[in-house]
């Protein structure tokens, strides 16, 4: 059965993916986690698994979709009948809401510093006041909740106007200005007084500083950036027609991802380096280099005001991709329905999200394995639950689909010669589900 509703453009299809794929996983997450991982060293071990992992997955949750036409679940129930694969669609309705409930947290910090931004709370503060700052507005359990809710809220009126009038619409967009805004930001902080040595930390590979854990977070970060493993990548091909070139749309989302924690690194690290903020300082990385970097730029406060509001938005469109999975599987392109569970979803992800919301707050003694609410949800999702979703879903094409339909379904819409089919699925039946377990028992002490 085909999908009622469509992508309306080749450009927007590419543009929503990529603003599921670039969202905060490239902006805020990126940068913390490489200047905690490593810099330079996992910055190339991330790169290698989302071109030799990330990218043949892609392709494969886009074959799976685009070829099933329907929600994630049923997809699986249609090629896999009698069998336990649909639980993998319902995997990903579950890692969506979970990745949904600490993700709209940091949406709601971006709006409370939007809202010091704009009633002049950033004017001339020294690094470590926006520091204070920071911690202070996270800290405040009646703000971050009103943060939270009200990004929640932002996502559920979009996402229930369903695909072309609003994911669809929203993204062409908001991306391609958050791309010059970003461009702009990256040239004033290579400016800066000491931005070699950030851009050296970035770029620089010193093996030295890699763990058995940041391979791992290297790992997970492939899989959160892009959107592998829960079902988004499905869920949005479903919409698409047969013509839409799938290699070529995944390299180019792959390509803009890898693209912008580039960017993102470019940012971030010069101004790390020239004000004397530790790389490792963790999720508020973000918060206090940039407001640092665009304190030194001529209209800092406007421009650092539109680049938090474009930042909301790039939020934004990933948080679209994660509440449409349980959406579409429950709504079944009814518009009615479409509209009530878009609703009800948004409240149970709120509510789930509290923990995380108080995790800086009035809960960050509540600590289980050491790690905050906030820090544990986040850590199951990104590095546990979303790989081993991609390696069930590299079994499932595998087994599932004959390697005559893979190859059909691939060259529909696209000139793939034999030998590139061949490599990627060796890469997908074997490299990829390969990677995922060695990285895995070496973490476990296992290996090595």
């Amino acid at each position: 059965m085909k999908q009622n509703e469509q992508w309306s453009s080749k450009i927007g299809f590419i543009l929503a993916a990529a603003g599921s794929a670039i969202g905060l996983g490239a902006i805020w997450k990126f940068p913390y986690i490489a200047g905690t991982g490593g810099g330079g060293a996992f910055f190339l071990v991330f790169l290698v698994f989302a071109l030799l992992i990330g990218y043949p997955l892609l392709v494969g949750e886009f074959i799976v979709g685009r070829k099933g036409q329907d929600n994630a679940v049923s997809i699986y129930k249609k090629m896999a009948p009698n069998s336990m694969w649909p639980l993998l669609g319902r995997a990903g309705v579950l890692i969506g809401i979970l990745v949904l409930s600490f993700y709209s947290v940091i949406g709601g910090w971006i709006i409370l510093y939007l809202c010091e931004a704009l009633t002049g709370g950033l004017n001339g503060l020294s690094i470590h006041e926006y520091g204070v700052l920071f911690e202070e507005i996270i800290s405040d359990p009646l703000a971050t909740l009103v943060g939270q809710f009200v990004f929640i809220t932002l996502t559920v009126m979009v996402v229930a106007k369903g695909v072309q009038k609003g994911i669809e619409k929203v993204s062409k967009i908001l991306m391609p200005v958050l791309f010059g805004l970003f461009i702009i930001v990256v040239i004033r902080s290579l400016t800066l007084d000491g931005a070699a040595e950030g851009v050296k930390f970035l770029l620089v590979p010193d093996f030295g500083q890699l763990t058995s854990e940041s391979i791992l977070f290297a790992l997970g970060q492939a899989f959160f950036t892009i959107s592998l493993g829960s079902s988004v990548m499905v869920t949005y091909a479903s919409y698409l027609p047969r013509s839409q070139n799938l290699p070529r749309s995944a390299f180019l989302i792959i390509a803009m991802n890898l693209f912008v924690c580039l960017l993102a690194g470019l940012a971030i690290f010069p101004g790390v380096f020239s004000f004397g903020i530790e790389p490792n300082a963790g999720p508020p990385l973000v918060f206090i280099a940039l407001a640092a970097v665009f304190a030194q730029m001529e209209f800092g406060v406007f421009f650092f005001s539109s680049f938090l509001i474009l930042f909301l938005f790039a939020a934004l469109t990933s948080a679209f991709s994660m509440i449409e999975i349980a959406v579409s599987v429950t709504a079944k392109q009814d518009p009615v329905k479409r509209q009530k569970y878009t609703w009800m979803f948004g409240l149970l992800i709120f509510l789930i999200g509290i923990p995380s919301a108080l995790s800086y707050g009035i809960m960050e003694d509540v600590k289980l394995w050491d790690k905050t609410f906030f820090d544990l949800v986040d850590y199951a999702a990104s590095n546990v639950l979303m790989p081993l979703g991609a390696f069930f879903t590299s079994f499932f094409i595998s087994l599932k689909i004959k390697k005559s339909d893979l190859l059909r379904e691939m060259k529909q819409g696209a000139d793939v010669s034999l030998p590139l089919f061949h490599t990627w699925y060796f890469l997908v039946k074997y490299a990829a589900p390969a990677a995922i377990v060695v990285v895995f028992l070496d973490v476990l002490g296992v290996l090595f």
